[in-house]
């Protein structure tokens, strides 16, 4: 269908890609990979005739048609989302219109040889619109655009009111709409939730449209792809099968080429001194020279090349209480739009929660409620001792100041840290030499991820809280950053759509669904083997998966009054028996902080040598430090014993509910 042979392409001086060659057939499920910055999207402008290659060719039929999904994308038209979805075929638009003019002549009256004429052009385009599926569209762009997410109030919306992440779902719709023979699509997962990126993997691996994809979710090429292109140092490799068999033949071909590499310089070596040692000799000159032309014809082996990634580990974060951060009866409207109606949650020191639902269903919300960064409409927030919470938005540029540079952005958090320090840790996120005084206005969405990190590592927080941490970031930059959490010390709450990611880092699940939470022991694959089945399915309806549940079923049965008032009664009988725990719990936290800043302020005083001037001074300095370390062990000891206290209260009150 498409050729592409031998192109190349220059971003002023700098070589993108070289002698890039291969074909796109009918049907194929390709994925195309490389790290930022390597050359992804200009490719896709090449293949879209949009950018013209410095060398080579591209080769397509004029009939081919091409749909392309950008990585940013602001519609600006005054229709209703439904219409604008439906909008995909300039000839069916066409063929309508001419429909419509036809209509209002036949009734206007005509002769009644020309009123044949009219009927059999009439037939002829009621023809074509079927030809071009036009008398189903309506029911098909409903149906995609549900299963990307949107409902049916929203379908009625003027385009005007979407955000961007929304506009994104709304142009890939149009485009699985418009059905052309090969799909470009740049990222289109990245606006997507779990449920949503379900529903696209079953679309693209059903449509006859062949499809050219960039992602940066492993899941979602194992599951569609059937070949990977990868952009290399500007070079293209091609590798067949999904992600996980390009992984394999890649470390496969890196050890073929390393051995042949360092086989290629031994030979080499050896004939460099053969040559070294016997080129003056006059008897061996002749032999001397046959092996220096010998070394001339070589073709030479190039090293494997290693690809620059991030490279950094989470500090070791002050230890926490057991209990990180819980929310008690929590309520949370918008207007009269109830959010959250009086939920519990409790996050204890190592818990690694993912958050999981639809968009919409309150996983930001509640995410930035267990920040401080959303306020409450009832309830109550309670840290934690010792909970030094970060907090990574979804959209970045919120988070940072487009007039500063990076050097200066990183500051602002850094406190006393040596400028040499600052930078040697900006160079681990790849900011290095002058791309440090680059203003954010001007970084890309990887950059601005990388930079995030960055000053989230320099705060130190225990408690993480994540809002799609992976979105513009490559996959190695994804695997180290799982790498890092894997080995933090800390406790994480995150939201994600990678699912890779998800089975890497977290020990529970947390589901958020029409306004309750559900919890679970386990990863991704966990909740969907084990967990999902379980979810107690509304009166009167079959066991229907949560990810699978149509709009309609999202909301929760009312309860009757009688259970309402059992569970009260519960809740405030386990109250009762908590608060006196709490309390005392709450005021051993308070004196801890209070001994832990004397013991603090102490020490600096030991460390200013003036201290040592006069030795009654310094004595009883050293006297009240150790007084202050066995009165925080003292306070530790029984904070821990409480702690047991509570948890067994629980475990008891709950024992007694089966």
């Amino acid at each position: 269908m498409i050729a592409v042979q031998k192109i190349g392409k220059y971003l002023g001086k700098k070589e993108l890609f070289l002698d890039v060659s291969f074909h796109i057939h009918p049907g194929e499920r390709i994925g195309l990979i490389g790290t930022n910055g390597a050359g992804k999207t200009t490719l896709f402008h090449v293949i879209l005739g949009e950018v013209e290659p410095d060398s080579g060719s591209v080769t397509k039929p004029k009939s081919v048609r091409l749909g392309y999904l950008p990585q940013e994308c602001a519609p600006r038209v005054d229709k209703t989302i439904l219409l604008y979805a439906m909008d995909v075929h300039e000839e069916l638009n066409v063929v309508q219109a001419e429909l419509k003019l036809l209509q209002e002549s036949l009734e206007m009256g005509t002769g009644e040889e020309q009123c044949g004429e009219l009927a059999e052009r009439q037939s002829h385009l009621h023809e074509k619109v079927e030809h071009l599926g036009g008398y189903d569209l309506e029911a098909r762009a409903a149906k995609v655009l549900a299963g990307l997410g949107f409902t049916d109030e929203q379908m009625d919306r003027p385009v005007s009111t979407l955000s961007g992440g929304w506009a994104m779902r709304l142009e890939l719709a149009r485009l699985l709409l418009s059905e052309p023979d090969l799909l470009l699509l740049d990222e289109p997962t990245n606006h997507l939730d779990l449920h949503s990126l379900l529903w696209l993997e079953e679309y693209l691996l059903t449509t006859r449209s062949a499809m050219m994809l960039v992602s940066h979710d492993r899941a979602f090429l194992n599951r569609v792809v059937t070949r990977i292109l990868e952009l290399e140092q500007g070079r293209l490799q091609e590798y067949a099968g999904n992600y996980d068999s390009y992984l394999q033949e890649k470390a496969l071909r890196q050890q073929i080429q390393q051995a042949s590499y360092k086989n290629q310089q031994e030979r080499i070596r050896q004939i460099e001194q053969f040559i070294e040692r016997n080129r003056v000799r006059k008897d061996r000159a002749r032999q001397a020279q046959s092996r220096m032309k010998q070394l001339e014809k070589i073709q030479r082996i190039e090293a494997p090349v290693q690809e620059t990634s991030i490279q950094f580990t989470f500090p070791e974060p002050p230890r926490s209480g057991r209990r990180v951060l819980e929310l008690r009866q929590v309520k949370k409207s918008y207007g009269e739009q109830a959010v959250y109606d009086g939920i519990d949650l409790v996050v204890e020191r190592g818990d690694r929660i993912a958050f999981l639902g639809k968009n919409g269903a309150g996983k930001s919300t509640l995410l930035k409620i267990l920040a401080g960064a959303e306020d409450i409409s009832g309830g109550e927030r309670l840290p934690g001792y010792h909970t030094v919470p970060g907090y990574y938005a979804q959209y970045q540029w919120q988070q940072l100041r487009p007039e500063c540079t990076v050097l200066e952005e990183a500051g602002s958090v850094s406190g006393e840290m040596p400028q040499s320090q600052l930078r040697a840790l900006l160079g681990a996120f790849l900011f290095s030499g002058e791309s440090v005084q680059k203003r954010v206005s001007v970084l890309s969405g990887g950059e601005k991820a990388r930079l995030i990190l960055c000053k989230l590592l320099l705060q130190r927080p225990n408690l993480l809280l994540l809002d799609e941490p992976t979105n513009h970031l490559d996959i190695p930059s994804r695997e180290v950053l799982e790498t890092a959490l894997g080995q933090f010390s800390g406790t994480i709450c995150f939201i994600s759509h990678d699912r890779h990611f998800i089975n890497r880092i977290a020990n529970k699940v947390l589901v958020v669904d029409s306004g309750e939470i559900h919890l679970f022991p386990g990863n991704y694959t966990d909740y969907m083997e084990i967990w999902q089945k379980r979810l107690e399915p509304a009166p009167g309806c079959g066991a229907v998966p949560l990810e699978d549940k149509p709009k309609t079923d999202l909301t929760a049965a009312p309860k009757d009054a009688t259970r309402k008032r059992l569970e009260a009664e519960r809740r405030n009988q386990l109250f009762r028996l908590k608060k006196p725990i709490q309390d005392r719990m709450a005021a051993l936290e308070a004196e801890l902080e209070a001994a832990h800043e004397h013991r603090d302020s102490l020490a600096a005083r030991m460390a200013d040598p003036t201290s040592y001037k006069n030795g009654n001074t310094i004595q009883d300095l050293q006297k009240a430090f150790q007084q202050d370390r066995q009165r925080i062990h003292g306070l530790t000891l029984e904070w821990e014993d409480l702690a047991v206290q509570l948890e067994e209260i629980e475990r008891r009150f709950n024992a007694s509910l089966t």
